[in-house]
Parts: structure tokens; C-alpha cells; sequence
């Protein structure tokens, strides 16, 4: 990569500042890079930055630090693209099975970046009216326990778990599922809530608890029907001193990760992109947090893994690992011997 001055001073200060958190000066870089250049050079070029907003001075510093103006510069012509050598063998060990569930397969590769990235992955699946009931199975426990399982067509489970008491009997969930098996087989996701609403009369014919029976599985449905974010690695932002020394910044990133609304709109970005996507600062109010979304091709349909962390996350790091991510799975869901049913 053949670099101007300036542009070389602009990745230096970018990635010395992700590494530290701390403002970068002149003398810094000089000492840091061995840079054959003087103190007086380095601060023309970063005043130069600064015109242009790709650097900002805090007021308590005497250094630099970059704008999100910086950021996107440097996540566009400035980073290195290597994939984390630890990161590429650590994926190749969860694909190297042919029999793993997609969900399985998704869950252990995004702990995975989570954890060599330091960022929360999100997980956002297909558009629910694309996705439909399969099968209601049901697994015994124990005498006092039984497990519904709800499948779809795309692979993806949700299950609820009964304690048998005196309002629930074994014999009335039997029934219930046989007649959810009947009656909502094939149903698209999203309309599986006003369905179970339709069918809610028929269970109290012939289910003696069809209230407490019919509740549990509503509350099932409501889950499945849901925005189908999987969230991994929230733990990971403890890490970070934004979040670690500031606790409102913390509950805001918090909150964030359960607007479903926000992870939506930066699908459709996503959708239809050869390359990550990135939304640094000012992410709904949080001037603090950026986002590096992806897509991940399942068969016909594209979901979406997004990377949420501070804005001095590592972007290059972040999107060489999504890079490699989607390409390694879009080879293990949709190549000839691959497995996208778990089967």
C-alpha cells in the first residue's frame, strides 16, 4: 500500500489510538515509529488533519485523536485487511464438522470474533415472513418435565420447557401439539401470534388447563415471532475503559443492544453489499459506539452479523474478521458438500 505522508501520519494516529485510548502528539509518533521526520513536520501534518476533520483535539490534551470523518478514512484506504491468524484457525476448527445445526455453527463462530474482537456480536436472522413452522416436537425430561421444540423450515429453533404441576398435565401439552402440528404446519413466522389467537377456542374444547397450556406456548411463539437477534460476547465491553469507567455509557450500549429497530435498518444496508458496512458515532444518541455490519448467506436468504463496540474499536481487525466469516460460511452453508440443514 503506497501512502502520502499525511495518510501514513492519519494510520499511525488511528491505530496508536485504538491500541491505548490516549491522544497522540508529535513526539510520539516520532519515538513510537521511528519517524525521520521533525517534531514541527508531524504538527503541520496533523494541523492539516485537523482542518480537514479527520482529527480532533480534546480539551484536555495537548494530542490528536480521530473524527469519525478519521475513522471512515482509514476503515476505506488505510487498513491492512489481515485476518488474525488465531482467529482464522479457530473458525476452521468449528467448520471442519459437516453435521453441526446452522445454529450451532453461527452461536460458536460469532463467540468466537466476540472474543478475539472484544465486541458484542448481533445476529440478525431472515425477514420472519421468508421463515415457517416446520414441526412442534416434544422430549420428555423427567415425569415432572417436558420440552417443546418449535423448528423452521430454515433450521432455526425455539424451545419452552413445562413443569408439570396440577394446571398442567402431560396428556393436555400432547394434545396441544398435535393440534398446533395440524393447524399451523407451514405458517410463516410473522403470523404465527394471530394464528395461535384463531386456534385459542378450539384448545378449550378438548384441553381441560388450555388457559395455562395456551399462555405458555403464546409467550413461545411471541419470543419466536420476534426480531431474531442473537446476541454474543456481551461481556466483552467491560474491556473497554468507554464503557468500564463511564456506567451511563455502559446502560446507553446496553439499551442499544436490545433495539431491534436499529439492527433492522442496518440489515437493509447490509443486504446486497460485497464488503462490510460501518456506522461510526453517533449510533442512535451514542456518540461513543460503532457498529461493522456483515452479511452471511444461508441458502437463499441473507442474514446479517453486526459488531458493536466503542468507536475506537479496531476496525480493521473487526472488518477483516467479518470479511473472512462470511466467506468461510457462505463455503460451508451453500458450496456442493456443504450442510445447510443440520441433517
Amino acid at each position: 500500500m503506497s501512502l502520502t505522508r499525511s495518510e501514513a501520519i492519519l494510520k499511525m494516529i488511528v491505530e496508536y489510538f485504538i491500541k491505548t485510548a490516549e491522544p497522540v502528539g508529535s513526539h510520539t509518533l516520532i519515538e513510537e515509529y521511528q519517524l525521520p521526520y521533525s517534531s514541527a513536520t508531524i504538527r503541520n501534518e496533523m494541523s492539516a488533519l485537523e482542518k480537514m476533520g479527520y482529527l480532533e483535539k480534546p480539551h484536555t490534551s495537548a494530542g490528536r485523536i480521530p473524527s469519525s470523518k478519521g475513522y471512515e478514512y482509514y476503515c476505506e484506504h488505510l487498513r491492512d485487511k489481515d485476518v488474525d491468524d488465531q482467529l482464522r484457525y479457530s473458525l476452521q476448527n468449528v467448520l471442519s464438522s459437516k453435521i453441526q445445526s446452522i445454529e450451532e455453527v453461527i452461536k460458536q463462530s460469532c463467540e468466537i470474533i466476540s472474543h478475539m474482537t472484544n465486541l458484542v456480536s448481533v445476529v440478525s436472522r431472515s425477514d420472519e415472513e421468508l421463515e415457517r413452522l416446520a414441526s412442534v416436537q416434544l422430549i420428555p425430561i423427567n415425569e415432572n418435565t417436558i420440552t417443546a421444540i418449535f423448528v423452521t423450515d430454515k433450521g432455526y429453533v425455539q424451545n419452552k420447557t413445562f413443569i408439570l404441576n396440577e394446571n398442567i398435565k402431560s396428556d393436555d401439552i400432547v394434545k396441544c401439539v398435535e393440534l398446533l402440528n395440524q393447524r399451523l404446519k407451514g405458517t410463516p413466522i410473522g403470523e404465527l401470534v394471530p394464528k395461535m389467537e384463531l386456534i385459542k377456542p378450539i384448545l378449550s374444547d378438548y384441553v381441560i388447563s388450555h388457559d395455562a397450556v395456551y399462555q405458555a406456548l403464546l409467550e413461545t411463539f411471541v419470543r419466536f415471532a420476534g426480531d431474531r437477534l442473537s446476541l454474543y460476547g456481551r461481556e466483552e465491553l467491560f474491556s473497554h475503559p468507554e464503557f468500564k469507567n463511564d456506567t451511563e455509557a455502559l446502560i446507553r450500549v446496553m439499551k442499544l443492544l436490545d433495539d431491534a429497530s436499529l439492527f433492522k435498518k442496518v440489515d437493509l444496508k447490509a443486504i446486497g453489499e460485497k464488503e462490510p458496512i460501518v456506522n461510526i458515532g453517533d449510533v442512535e444518541g451514542n456518540p461513543d459506539v460503532a457498529l461493522v455490519t456483515a452479511k452471511i448467506k444461508v441458502g437463499d436468504e441473507e442474514n446479517t452479523i453486526t459488531l458493536v463496540g466503542p468507536k475506537r474499536m479496531d476496525y480493521d481487525k473487526a472488518m477483516s474478521a467479518l470479511e473472512y466469516l462470511s466467506s468461510e460460511l457462505d463455503k460451508y452453508f451453500n458450496d456442493k458438500g456443504g450442510n445447510s440443514s443440520g441433517e
